[in-house]
């Protein structure tokens, strides 16, 4: 597991607002808050495997629907 860690500094001039917009902005782009829902609890690894397994299945059903 990776540590993120999101150092700022605000701009000189900049608003408090425009300060949380850029730092929320920077926190998406690095998707930390979806790490953290991803591992709020344990998943097995074969759950895991199922899931993917799944999503490749209905991804390519989407497709070639789309494609008749």
């Amino acid at each position: 597991m990776s540590k993120s860690r999101v150092a700022m500094k605000p701009k000189p001039g900049e608003s408090a607002e425009r300060f949380v917009k850029r730092f929320c902005k920077k926190v998406k782009k690095m998707r930390i808050v979806e790490q953290i829902r991803e591992r709020r609890y344990y998943e097995k690894p074969s759950d895991t495997k199922r899931e993917e397994k799944k999503r490749l299945r209905r991804e390519a059903q989407k497709k070639q629907k789309k494609s008749n």
